[in-house]
């Protein structure tokens, strides 16, 4: 029977992946510190590990790195940010697993991970080593970070973290306004060509007659106009990341020189006959469905296929609304320090009223509107009603007050996302017990600790409110006057 080892300091996590791993076929060895795993580590052979970053006695990435596990190593993590997607996946672990994690996906990378169990995790210096560039040492450019702690953006931060260092070509696709060029900037950003040019460049915005010279280069004399040779935008990219945003809208006549590009590494200037080998790593974005072009006649199947060799989907912002707090003080924090103003506080109602909003324009959108309120709120703070003046009176009222059977919902929802069971048993028990304390307080408040007020408000007997007040060791005379 195969092993398998756990380390983390949390009980209830241990339990947990104890049991799923169990399930799976698995003799699990538990470990609440990095001294019991090394120990479990010199008595037996493993076949897959979870590995908490913060352990009582150290760090579990820095052990990682060390290569002290010689099995395929899945990082358990609470810091759930892009950074620290890509610093697992650089130290050499097989996976990333932020916390609080559905067990059906820790059951699904168990299923995954299976057949490759015997294969060893790479070291950090081996992945290094099996690109052919190596990254110089300078200071990163300063950079936008990508925020989000929904599971989708879980999901793309790994996806991410992945494929950043390979060559292939990523088609990322997703809403106007998603952040497209910012993953695309990461994925350049976290790849050994990091230290080379980086160029972007929007097909659509480019007349179409004007799109072949300006990505392939022409030569003197080539065209009306063409005074001087000039290189374009593959071979300046060259060594470095080409970034073709707006793919979909690019003609089906350069479409075809396009694919020639990918298949054969080689570029052709406007009035050469001549071809120069160029080494880009091709990333390409859109807003649109391709397959439905491609059923038009509108884009090429074979170009197509070549771009999406790895594809990446960014939801939109109305599908991760729990990032939207993360993001709106983010934002308006940059937008405070560009306009060299101390930021507002945004106020929970207005927090509550960006959540509510249904961003068509995405983060792009947020950001405006950020930007607008860091400019026009007159007070330190932001309310919901400088929130709803921001987005219009017409956009304003678009975003309905939130009813109490939808906050009930949302919140339960959360609440079940983090219980990390299996199944929710005993859920009406859980919530009861988080609804009933907060519900007497607000009553005893009100009714200043009068108890038969306080059953009238809430529909029950007072026998009732006095077991619970028990129950939940609540004190009515700490309200009264």
């Amino acid at each position: 029977m195969q092993k398998a080892l756990i380390v983390d300091d949390d009980d209830g996590i241990r339990w947990v992946l104890s049991r799923v791993l169990k399930e799976q076929g698995f003799d699990v060895v538990e470990a609440p510190d990095l001294a019991t795993a090394h120990q479990a580590i010199a008595e037996h052979t493993f076949a897959i590990i979870f590995l908490d970053v913060f352990l009582p006695d150290g760090n579990g990435m820095q052990v990682l790195e060390s290569g002290v596990f010689d099995a395929p190593v899945i990082m358990l993590t609470a810091e759930t940010t892009f950074d620290h997607a890509v610093e697992a996946y650089r130290a050499g672990a097989m996976e990333y697993l932020p916390k609080p994690f559905d067990l059906d996906e820790v059951r699904e990378l168990i299923e995954r991970v299976k057949p490759k169990a015997s294969v060893k995790k790479r070291s950090k210096k081996q992945h290094q080593d099996e690109n052919s560039e190596q990254i110089t040492q300078h200071q990163p450019q300063a950079h936008q970070p990508i925020l989000g702690k929904s599971p989708a953006m879980q999901q793309l931060f790994r996806m991410i973290g992945r494929v950043a260092a390979s060559d292939m070509t990523v088609l990322i696709t997703g809403e106007s306004g998603t952040g497209k060029e910012l993953v695309a900037q990461e994925l350049h950003r976290q790849s050994p060509r990091a230290n080379q040019a980086f160029i972007a460049i929007n097909t659509a915005a480019i007349p179409a007659e004007l799109l072949e010279a300006e990505l392939f280069g022409h030569e003197k004399g080539a065209f009306t106009g063409a005074d001087k040779a000039r290189a374009g935008h593959f071979e300046e990219a060259d060594g470095g990341t080409l970034f073709l945003d707006e793919i979909g809208d690019m003609p089906l006549a350069l479409q075809a020189k396009m694919l020639r590009v990918l298949e054969t590494g080689e570029v052709q200037r406007v009035g050469s006959t001549k071809t120069k080998r160029v080494n880009v790593r091709l990333l390409a974005a859109t807003h649109q469905f391709l397959q439905d072009k491609i059923q038009k006649g509108q884009f090429r199947e074979d170009l197509y296929y070549r771009l999406n060799v790895i594809p990446v989907h960014i939801p939109p912002l109305r599908e991760r609304r729990d990032d939207i707090p993360e993001l709106a003080a983010a934002l308006l924090a940059s937008a405070a320090e560009e306009l060299h103003i101390t930021a507002p506080i945004l106020m929970d109602d207005a927090i509550g009223l960006l959540q509510r909003f249904d961003w068509q324009g995405n983060v792009r959108e947020l950001k405006n509107v950020m930007r607008r309120l860091a400019v026009l709120t007159p007070g330190a703070s932001i309310t919901m009603t400088d929130v709803a003046l921001a987005l219009g009176n017409d956009e304003g009222n678009k975003a309905e007050p939130e009813t109490l059977a939808g906050a009930v919902e949302r919140c339960i929802k959360r609440y079940m996302d983090q219980l990390g069971y299996e199944d929710a048993q005993g859920l009406h028990r859980h919530v009861l017990e988080q609804v009933e304390p907060p519900l007497l307080h607000l009553a005893l408040e009100k009714s200043e600790g009068n108890q038969l007020r306080v059953a009238d408000m809430l529909g029950l007997n007072r026998n009732t409110v006095r077991k619970m007040l028990k129950h939940y060791d609540i004190d009515p005379s700490y309200y009264k006057r």
